[in-house]
């Protein structure tokens, strides 16, 4: 979840890393922290609370200025969020310092160890015990990299963790098992970040980390190493950062989540780009699966959480009606737990914005070591799930800085859709015009979202009228089933109020008990011209909460006369094809949570209790 910054080399290292933890803030926000090496010592501060106070408390008692520091800004696992237990961490002699990505499960045997031997630890977190190992371990061998590689081999869990020692002040060391963390590569100067945002002002060099790696960085350079000692060069990749620093900012919007709702049309398109050869054969990103085993495939599990789960519900209906297999789609959360049914004939689809998601991670490990393959779908190259896939297609949405997740949704969606059609090729159950066809429609897509986008404001306008409601329901049938669950979640995330999607089909088996008098209702209407059968159920159920008094708010295709005389809200969308309707009928969703979400005083972009990245279980 935390968010980490490490730098080393010619500029004030404290602007550097307090620029990059404002950059990294929505990775966690209950406390921050710095340390930096200067006068032959090591100065920390670190404040509970959010990063403004951590500025303010060194506006009124300054750090001394040197040229390495670390920073970290925190989502806690380990204790409360105070100031004690802020990071970073310093040993009894204040001489390291150490900030953590991440949980170490051993840590209380660690501790205990420690306390027997004369250290005195102050914090609740399991931090700490690093840097008291660390110091141990320097007070030997005089090398903060290979004591790094010494305490690494003693923890347990996932983690990435930066330090800093006052006895070598021109040197940030890191490591990595299961966590993010990049490196930074500038001219004679180097970063190490948990992600690419925190020093892309600076440079768009960067090198992905393999797992169980330590990294060394001087001035002159970077020296990574596994966990053994051994070289670790081969297995390191440089790569290049295609977005810019602007790309981070607001852009003159109010919130991140408003910039980027506005920027989906483009990231849609974007994601498309290059997904069709010359010959009219669709490619992904990456595969190392031969054709001859995907047409063997039997199954397809689809793995996540989230909202990446309801795009992973959506796929489901593209996949399994364009190539004929048979697929489930699993919160990642649950899935190893209870012993699923997997082979060598099995693919899972694992899908995860920041590629970093755990309990996808470790859904798709648990897939591996059953023999099937794997399929990711990510917006973060170079981090740990689709390193350890077997086959990759990136969204380019670009960052996603908002908690709440809309533009990387939409772009799994179209990835989806890609992925489905990429099977039916392979399998030889689309033939290449009907590829092509679908792909057109997905072209159009980008557009049609531009066309939705310019009609919200009677959206914004009705979620600042519903602000004092405490409960609002969603309806949706066949695909539109995953949009009413994904309208409830970003209610829940954003408003803090009770919202519940439901299938529409099951409103008489329970949920028509909720309907009473005025409570508002979203009802997503499948497109007459598809699945007209469905059209005409939904409107039943439209009128069925409405003869009890329920405030309709439905979202259906222009032109959709049938609807209009039982919408207290109508909001209509453009016409297209059934499968490909959840592209365009969540953002009117997106856009009422967020006005909503801002009618009632909530924080837009950092959500309570949320953070961007769950990098834990």
């Amino acid at each position: 979840m935390c968010g980490i910054v490490g730098y080393v080399g010619g500029q004030c290292a404290l602007e550097v890393v307090l620029a990059g933890l404002r950059r990294l803030e929505y990775r966690g926000y209950d406390s921050a922290g710095v340390a930096v090496l200067a006068d032959g010592g090591l100065a920390a501060a670190k404040k509970a609370g959010k990063l403004a106070n951590l500025e303010k408390e060194l506006a009124d008692r300054p750090l001394p200025s040197g040229s390495t520091g670390i920073g970290h800004t925190r989502w806690a696992t380990h204790g409360g969020p105070t100031d004690v237990n802020a990071h970073p961490h310093l040993d009894n002699a204040g001489r390291v310092a150490v900030v953590h990505n991440g949980i170490i499960e051993n840590f209380a045997e660690l501790r205990d160890e420690l306390a027997e031997r004369g250290h005195d630890l102050a914090s609740e977190t399991d931090t700490e015990v690093v840097s008291h190992l660390l110091a141990e371990s320097f007070s030997s061998c005089g090398d903060l990299a290979e004591s790094m590689r010494q305490v690494c081999r003693r923890l347990e869990g996932a983690f990435t963790l930066v330090a800093v020692h006052a006895d070598d002040p021109d040197v940030v060391v890191g490591a990595r098992r299961n966590s993010p963390l990049v490196v930074g590569v500038g001219d004679g100067e180097y970063f190490l970040a948990s992600d690419v945002s925190a020093f892309i002002a600076h440079t768009r060099e960067a090198i992905e980390l393999g797992q169980d790696q330590v990294v060394e960085l001087r001035r002159d350079g970077v020296v990574v190493t596994g966990f053994d000692g051994a070289p670790a060069d081969e297995h390191t990749r440089a790569y290049h950062v295609d977005w810019d620093a602007s790309a981070a900012e607001k852009g003159g919007y109010d919130y991140f989540m408003l910039k980027e709702i506005a920027e989906q049309p483009k990231a849609v398109a974007d994601t498309l780009l290059g997904r069709i050869d010359a010959s009219g054969t669709l490619s992904l990103d990456e595969v190392r699966i031969p054709a001859a085993e995907l047409r063997e495939v039997d199954k397809v599990v689809i793995v996540a959480c989230g909202t990446a789960y309801h795009a992973g519900l959506i796929a489901k209906y593209a996949i399994e009606h364009w190539t004929r297999i048979p697929c489930e789609t699993e919160l990642a959360s649950e899935f190893r737990y209870r012993d699923p049914i997997l082979d060598q004939r099995t693919l899972v689809i694992a899908i995860s914005q920041s590629g970093e998601t755990m309990d996808t991670l470790m859904a798709l490990r648990h897939a591996r070591e059953q023999g099937a393959k794997v399929l990711a779908i990510c917006n973060t190259n170079g981090s740990t799930i689709p390193r350890e896939s077997d086959a990759v297609l990136y969204t380019h949405a670009g960052p996603e800085v908002a908690v709440a997740s809309t533009k990387a949704f939409l772009t799994q969606l179209v990835a989806c859709y890609l992925v489905a059609l990429y099977l039916g090729q392979v399998r030889g159950t689309k033939w290449g015009d009907e590829i092509l066809s679908v792909i057109r429609d997905l072209s159009e897509i980008a557009g049609e979202v531009e066309e939705v986008l310019e009609t919200m404001e009677p959206v914004r306008e009705l979620a600042r009228s519903l602000a004092d409601k405490n409960t609002v329901l969603f309806l949706g049938r066949h695909v539109g089933h995953p949009v009413a669950l994904e309208g409830a979640l970003k209610l829940k995330e954003l408003a803090y109020m009770h919202a519940e999607g439901f299938a529409a089909g099951e409103l008489k088996h329970g949920p028509i008990a909720l309907i009473e008098r005025d409570v508002p209702v979203v009802v997503v209407v499948p497109s007459p011209r598809g699945r007209s059968v469905l059209h005409d159920k939904i409107v039943s159920n439209i009128q069925e909460i409405r003869a009890r008094g329920a405030r309709t708010i439905v979202i259906a295709e222009r032109g959709d006369t049938a609807v209009r005389p039982y919408a207290d809200h109508l909001i209509e969308i453009p016409a297209t094809p059934v499968l490909l309707q959840p592209l365009v009928a969540t953002v009117p969703l997106q856009v009422f949570a967020c006005e909503l979400a801002t009618a009632r005083g909530n924080e837009v972009d950092q959500p309570r209790n949320l953070a961007k990245s769950v990098t834990v279980e």
